[in-house]
């Protein structure tokens, strides 16, 4: 298995298919906190997730879905959308809340990467509490060449998200030994995020706050129950997959 890391959707190069060399699976990370909030509405009962990255196109798709059994989760900048059942947290995604709806998302940055490889054959999304669950689901698939892409921030470099690749590689790399065939890296990108978690593995709390987003998030408020849950590694063993386009499934 081979693992590349782009740390935003603009870095993916174009998709090409599994014969021609192209990804047969890609990651999906966005820490703070849109894959973080994913894999806890799943965990806690979610039906489903829908993506968007326009919010014409969510309000259209939530339209047409029952009442009852629909919320709409929007964030811009770290904050709810207006008039939006939720904003991006994980802490509210109880079971009470999500449990048997799905859930129309879109979000300043994550969402733009679910779109950028909606066409790759294994779609999964990743956070540090599920981390190893992925890592697993790879090496169990027999995955060769694997996309990590992070998310970033309206175009940049995330510190958060580049630490969660590292920790899905990580983890990749202690799952993929006999009888797997092993993994290597595929580009510096992924070398530097495997570094960075080998430096913050210990600590990864203080890496989330020390992030610039990290540090946006707390000059909107406390989020001090937020940080915890997104730096709580292995805490998940969920694993959303697209199973038809644009829709995250537990897995």
């Amino acid at each position: 298995m081979q693992l590349h890391y782009f740390h935003t959707s603009d870095n993916v190069p174009p998709l090409q298919p599994v014969a021609e060399g192209g990804a047969d699976a890609a990651v999906v990370i966005d820490v703070l906190r849109a894959t973080t909030t994913i894999a806890w509405a799943l965990h806690n009962g979610a039906e489903a997730i829908e993506a968007f990255d326009d919010l014409e196109a969510l309000d259209r798709a939530a339209q047409a879905w029952p009442a009852e059994r629909r919320l709409r989760a929007g964030e811009r900048g770290g904050q709810r959308l207006a008039g939006f059942d939720l904003g991006n947290s994980p802490l509210a995604v109880t079971p009470e809340v999500v449990g048997g709806k799905r859930i129309f998302i879109s979000t300043t940055n994550g969402t733009r990467s679910l779109a950028a490889v909606r066409a790759v054959p294994l779609l999964l999304t990743a956070c540090l509490p599920n981390r190893t669950a992925v890592a697993r689901r790879l090496v169990e698939q027999g995955c060769e060449r694997v996309w990590i892409v992070g998310s970033g921030w309206e175009g940049a470099y995330s510190l958060e998200d580049s630490l969660a690749a590292g920790a899905v590689a990580s983890a990749v790399f202690e799952l993929a030994v006999a009888p797997h065939r092993g993994a290597t890296i595929g580009n510096d990108e992924m070398l530097a995020a495997l570094a960075l978690w080998q430096q913050w593995h210990h600590e990864p709390e203080t890496c989330l706050r020390a992030a610039s987003h990290g540090q946006r998030l707390m000059g909107l408020g406390d989020h001090n129950g937020d940080f915890a849950c997104c730096s709580a590694v292995d805490s998940l063993s969920v694993v959303p997959q697209q199973l038809e386009p644009g829709v995250l499934r537990a897995s």
